[in-house]
């Protein structure tokens, strides 16, 4: 069903509506100097199994580092990034090139860091990134420590060994957040913030990155090939931007940044924010599909079942099916933003010195006694046996006054 499709198409047709990278023209006014900052330098990505680390890779790796050591728990992934780009004739691989399946927060990181440095670049793409992933306070605690506590302990090390470069990965839901992934990275540019003095830091909020690894869109395909029924809200409405040019805002933003800079991409709410459900339709038209739309999810698992059994009889092997079952449903769970912001607006904006890029300049900074402060009150409720969700969302809102948190007791592993 899939063999003639072309998912790079699709997305610049369908999805980001661009047959060029939105980078295209930055990358074209600032190759000099991109090409000064980059070639001949050291560099490491944490978390460069991922989508967005991934493409970051491959947009670093067109310049000529001499040296790249890639972080990631992900084992499989490190051996996918690796046979990805040791097939291709288009990178500028180093000789010292070395991937490590290991999490930035154990104690052999700092050993392989200090033993593999100093490092001119480092870019850390570390990160809980669902709004799933506050389904109870398990999930929240390891969301927490990733994206925030672990970050610290980062930061300190490169203290002992600063950078030219350093990048840390945020998100739009990061601007006036609703839920607790959102607010945990707005805590984390906090952080990182706090420390801008200190290191050359920076970040970038940008949209969803389309077809990304455990994204909905990528879900379809993955439904798919499984003979498994779609599922999609109504109503919900995204901006979007290519796996590429996901890497190449996070390598503009991490080279071209000044300190405590906040990136992100210039998009028309208008043109470029999109629906889910339309990119569902799109695609099943594009597999040459028809939607059988299903009022629930358990009619679309029997259609599945049937199409699934259908295909596997030995006699309609050739045969491919005419439709597809689809359950489209109005979003109810806990965190789910019905729109996208990149900023807020008490946050200054410099739009002139990128053509497809913004900057916010004036994020706000705390002392590195109030980061404490709020670490500590963390910290101490996670010693706690028994923790409740409130607790910790109380915590967060008492430091982040904008963060408004939407809770309906519905999570989105309850969904199909």
């Amino acid at each position: 069903m899939l063999t003639n499709f072309n998912l790079t198409q699709f997305i610049k047709r369908h999805v980001t509506g661009r047959q060029q990278s939105l980078l295209k023209l930055d990358f074209e006014k600032y190759h000099n100097n991109l090409s000064k900052k980059i070639n001949g330098k050291k560099v490491m990505v944490i978390g460069g199994a991922g989508t967005i680390g991934s493409f970051y890779i491959k947009a670093i790796l067109k310049f000529n580092v001499v040296k790249l050591v890639v972080v990631d728990i992900n084992e499989n992934g490190l051996t996918e990034l690796v046979r990805d780009l040791r097939s291709s004739t288009v990178y500028n691989i180093p000789e010292d090139f070395i991937t490590y399946p290991v999490n930035f927060g154990d104690r052999v990181f700092e050993k392989l860091f200090k033993e593999h440095g100093p490092f001119h670049i480092v870019a850390n793409f570390a990160a809980h990134k669902h709004v799933r992933s506050e389904k109870d306070i398990f999930s929240i605690e390891a969301m927490i420590e990733n994206n925030v506590l672990r970050a610290r302990k980062l930061l300190d090390l490169l203290l002992e060994f600063p950078p030219e470069h350093f990048f840390c990965v945020s998100t739009d839901k990061a601007a006036n957040p609703v839920n607790v992934m959102g607010a945990s990275k707005k805590l984390m540019e906090e952080l990182i913030m706090s420390y801008s003095d200190k290191l050359p830091i920076k970040t970038a909020r940008f949209a969803n990155v389309a077809f990304s690894n455990g994204s909905l869109p990528l879900g379809f395909l993955d439904r798919l090939n499984k003979r498994q029924p779609w599922s999609c809200p109504l109503g919900i409405r995204r901006f979007f931007v290519s796996p590429e040019e996901s890497g190449e805002l996070c390598l503009m933003a991490s080279i071209m940044g000044e300190s405590g800079d906040i990136f992100f991409p210039k998009l028309d709410e208008e043109k470029d924010m999109i629906p889910f459900d339309k990119i569902a339709l799109a695609l099943l038209k594009e597999l040459g599909l028809e939607p059988d739309i299903c009022q629930t999810e358990e009619e679309a698992r029997e259609k599945a079942a049937s199409v699934r059994q259908f295909c596997e009889e030995p006699s309609n092997a050739a045969t491919s099916p005419q439709s597809w079952p689809i359950y489209f449903f109005g979003s109810d769970t806990s965190g789910e933003k019905s729109f996208e912001e990149f900023y807020t607006e008490d946050e200054v904006l410099d739009n002139e010195s990128f053509i497809n890029l913004g900057v916010i300049k004036n994020s706000k900074k705390r002392s590195i006694e109030e980061i404490d402060s709020i670490f500590n009150q963390l910290e101490e409720l996670f010693k706690k046996d028994h923790i409740t969700k409130a607790e910790v969302v109380n915590i967060l809102k008492s430091y982040l006054p904008n963060f408004a948190h939407i809770e309906t007791g519905k999570g989105l592993d309850q969904k199909m």
